[in-house]
């Protein structure tokens, strides 16, 4: 990509950041391309469609949480690490309000933007939670696909106002439910 090509895309990104942050993925792709000082046919050239958008957004972060969990798997113990991680990708996801409704669909669409990363990052997520239910500390009649719709549902509660202020502790009620009696105290911290 030319640089001036590259520093006009990352200025879309920047400013779809800010837009998507204080709207949620459902925001306007007109008024990003507004706030940008571009054309709708200029952000649709960088970003055909707003998966695309919402998959050069979320790819950072996604691919961070991945290492993450690779990092989690040699340096803590398992239910420390499944722990961490569901803390950070209710982080990572409650960033843009909205976002869980687009990432449970693409992870289910091969032929979504989306879909690469989530499913990495639903891969990395299985790793940890089949490392703790290998050491006995985790249930064993859950698998990696019940694992990211929990943790969706717990970044879905963050965007809730109503319910935002019960999230922390739905977080520690879903944690101790997928933790057995041995890993539950690492639950609670945070």
């Amino acid at each position: 990509m030319r640089a001036d090509a590259r520093k006009n895309h990352d200025h879309l990104l920047a400013v779809a950041d800010a837009v998507i942050t204080e709207q949620g993925a459902d925001a306007s792709l007109r008024d990003i391309a507004r706030r940008a000082g571009v054309g709708l046919a200029t952000l649709f050239r960088h970003f055909p469609t707003r998966e695309a958008l919402l998959e050069a957004l979320l790819r950072d972060g996604f691919d961070e949480l991945t290492a993450r969990a690779a990092e989690l798997e040699t340096t803590s113990p398992p239910e420390e690490a499944l722990v961490a991680w569901l803390r950070d990708f209710v982080a990572c996801a409650h960033n843009y309000r909205g976002v869980t409704a687009a990432m449970m669909t693409a992870i289910e669409d091969p032929q979504s933007a989306l879909h690469a990363s989530c499913e990495a990052m639903r891969s990395a997520g299985t790793r940890l939670l089949a490392r703790a239910q290998a050491e006995g500390v985790a249930r064993t009649d859950i698998d990696g696909t019940d694992l990211f719709a929990l943790a969706g549902s717990l970044a879905w509660l963050h965007d809730q106002p109503a319910l935002a202020p019960r999230a922390d502790r739905l977080f520690g009620v879903v944690v101790n439910a997928i933790l057995t009696k041995s890993g539950v105290a690492s639950a609670g911290e945070g």
